[in-house]
């Protein structure tokens, strides 16, 4: 297959770079790391690009900023691929409020633009869209919580796996970037059951693994392994550090992207995050770097919560492995903590 692969310099991106150039297929990489833009040189991806290009595989690089229409259309109308991972994105909740056009323009409008070109030129490709947890805004954390020790956990025990995709996405406070998100996941929705695409909105929870550039506004894993090996001081905004996330290998989603392609459909969406088992919170996760790795975080706590923030989220995976039961997470949270520990031990080198 011929697939064309935006933001694939950024961490799931380059993950499926990697895993479907493997396999053989030609792979047009779509990057021209706005994430150096967004975060300066701590968000730099070129790192990454030349770890990619070092590969034995059939993968082409186009330095291309998916806002700029008619080179999206261009690229469409003579590559034609068989199949878009659309993962570009501006993902920090705090920069979107300060630059609220660059991140619409990059998360809703670049969405519509590759989406318009995938349905001129490869009307029957699939087309695979790396939506956010955030579309769901605050509406998660009106769901009545218990604090335990060490984290916030659901009160009611039907959501004991979890939000599902039932949780509504209108009528709540998103931030920004929630809402450019948002408007990009309703359009793939869109072109999928209007022209019958064959669209998926992957919902992600927390998207993580060793090719994460992770910083302080974005990536909360990464960043709390880097700022630990390096000894960077670390704030904890808001809800006393028990906030819970549950984090997924860049490889189990990609592997989930790959089933997709296999059997598609049209207009689907789905939550994609680590689930129960890979579910931790701020203060488990230090306590984890300290007694497995040796790392004492130096950490204060705010009791500033950051607008749009989950005070507990675990995505249900029900739906997809209903409808895909050849899937399941095979990276467990401890695997995948050492796995950046140590590209961030060689990182600091």
């Amino acid at each position: 297959m011929k697939i064309i692969v935006t933001g694939s310099s950024g961490l799931i991106g380059s993950e499926a770079v990697r895993y479907f150039g493997k396999q053989g297929h030609k792979i047009i990489g779509v990057d021209n790391n706005l994430r150096k833009y967004f975060f300066g040189e701590k968000g730099d991806t070129s790192w990454n690009l030349k770890s990619l290009q070092a590969l034995k595989i059939d993968f082409t690089h186009l330095d291309l900023d998916i806002r700029d229409r008619k080179a999206i259309l261009e690229l469409y109308k003579h590559e034609k691929p068989d199949v878009t991972i659309h993962c570009a994105a501006q993902p920090s909740h705090d920069l979107a409020a300060k630059m609220p056009f660059d991140d619409f323009d990059t998360n809703a409008v670049g969405t519509m633009n590759l989406l318009e070109a995938s349905r001129q030129f490869s009307f029957d490709s699939p087309f695979i869209y790396m939506s956010t947890n955030k579309v769901y805004g605050d509406a998660p954390n009106e769901l009545k919580l218990k604090e335990l020790p060490t984290r916030w956990e659901y009160a009611d025990e039907n959501f004991y796996n979890g939000i599902d995709e039932t949780m509504r996405i209108d009528q709540t406070k998103h931030s920004l970037f929630g809402a450019s998100k948002a408007a990009a996941d309703i359009i793939t929705q869109e072109y999928g059951r209007y022209f019958n695409m064959p669209t998926v909105s992957f919902r992600g929870g927390c998207l993580t693994g060793p090719s994460h550039s992770g910083v302080e506004l974005h990536g909360f894993l990464s960043y709390i392994v880097k700022a630990s090996v390096n000894q960077i001081p670390y704030t904890i905004f808001g809800y006393k550090g028990k906030q819970v996330r549950d984090n997924i290998h860049s490889e189990d989603v990609i592997r989930a992207f790959e089933e997709f392609i296999k059997k598609p459909s049209a207009g689907a969406v789905y939550n994609m995050g680590g689930g129960r088992g890979n579910s931790t919170s701020i203060l488990e996760i230090i306590e984890t770097l300290n007694k497995n790795f040796g790392y004492k975080l130096p950490f204060t706590l705010s009791n500033e919560n950051r607008i749009g923030d989950h005070i507990c989220y675990i995505s249900d995976l029900s739906k997809f492995k209903k409808d895909y039961p050849n899937w399941n997470i095979q990276i467990s949270l401890e695997k995948t903590l050492e796995e950046i520990v140590e590209m961030q031990v060689k990182l600091k080198k």
